[in-house]
């Protein structure tokens, strides 16, 4: 596909609700049983059964999206799905490309079996951090970080997808890079960071000071995202309210109120609650109107975008508090 294709318009402060999945790799593991070598969920689009998984698991999504007649974004398999990530399992460059290639294809073919019974369906191409999504890789420049993701957002660039999203982002520095990448190849880009318990990301870097740095710096991405941390993490950081949080648009948070540390180690999932997580979404849309995207990380699987979209479109009393 050549760039001639139409990018659909993204999702708009306080617009029409849109929904992602949850935990992609989370639920491959722990439900399926699915073995994924480095975590690495592109590795499925290898193979025509790895595909069929895909296409199952993320059609349970499109399910709850025309259920509840909200927006639904495709986000391709690919957190890590990087030259360098992919290298650690003996894939080169060129399979690299092919896999990249399979999964826009895959999402697009998911649009368009859908398209005519979800209002809007956008397909994002999904990039994640150099290093884990848990610790950053100490010492990463924003010069480093362009060109680190500037091949798998070429890629993207030249096919069809609506916009490249940044997931588990835990340096400032390489969310500069991304964008900068992004913006070197026209294309639009959302930049989800990740933070610890204390609702700073793992550098010690309020999400006040990412944001504001990222937008000066760069002219910043279409919106921000917080992912990979339970809602109790950073809802009172936005409690206090400021310029900055209304560039946040979206969602997509962890079942577990779990420590990153405390994920890392766990040997069985920890699923919470998704009917506390609902409430835990709608409380906080209440207190950010501008809040569009909805959807999950660790430990989350459809029942809980399901309970989430369910009470984000809900009408909700007025004098909601905050717990």
């Amino acid at each position: 596909m050549s760039r001639s294709h139409t990018r659909r318009p993204l999702p708009q402060p306080g617009g029409p609700v849109f929904i992602t999945d949850g935990g992609l790799e989370t639920t491959l593991i722990f439900h399926e049983r699915i073995e994924l070598p480095q975590f690495n969920a592109s590795t499925l689009l290898r193979t025509a059964a790895g595909q069929a998984i895909l296409l199952s698991y993320y059609r349970r999504y499109a399910d709850v999206a025309r259920q509840h007649q909200c927006g639904l974004i495709l986000e391709t398999p690919t957190w890590r799905g990087s030259p360098d990530w992919l290298a650690k399992l003996g894939i080169n460059r060129v399979e690299f490309a092919e896999i990249n290639h399979i999964g826009i294809a895959l999402m697009n073919q998911l649009r368009a079996e859908y398209d005519l019974v979800i209002p809007q369906i956008l397909v994002a191409g999904c990039v994640g951090p150099c290093g884990d999504g848990y610790w950053p890789v100490q010492g990463v420049t924003v010069d480093a970080a362009e060109a680190y993701h500037r091949e798998q957002i070429a890629l993207y660039a030249d096919a069809e997808v609506d916009f490249v999203s940044a997931m588990t982002i835990n340096t400032i520095a390489e969310a500069m890079g991304i964008v900068r990448a992004a913006r070197a190849h026209a294309m639009n880009v959302t930049v989800s960071f990740t933070v610890e318990t204390d609702g700073r990301l793992p550098t010690g870097h309020t999400l006040r000071e990412a944001i504001e740095t990222v937008d000066a710096a760069t002219g910043g991405p279409a919106y921000y995202m917080i992912n990979c941390a339970h809602p109790a993490h950073f809802e009172p950081v936005l409690r206090r309210g400021g310029a900055w949080t209304k560039r946040i648009l979206a969602l997509r948070a962890n079942a577990s109120r779990l420590s990153h540390a405390e994920l890392d180690e766990a040997v069985t999932l920890d699923a919470g609650d998704p009917a506390e997580l609902a409430r835990s979404y709608a409380e906080l849309k209440d207190l950010m109107p501008q809040l569009t995207v909805f959807g999950g990380c660790c430990g989350t699987d459809h029942r809980h975008i399901g309970s989430i979209c369910t009470a984000v479109t809900a009408p909700q009393p007025k004098t909601r508090a905050v717990a």
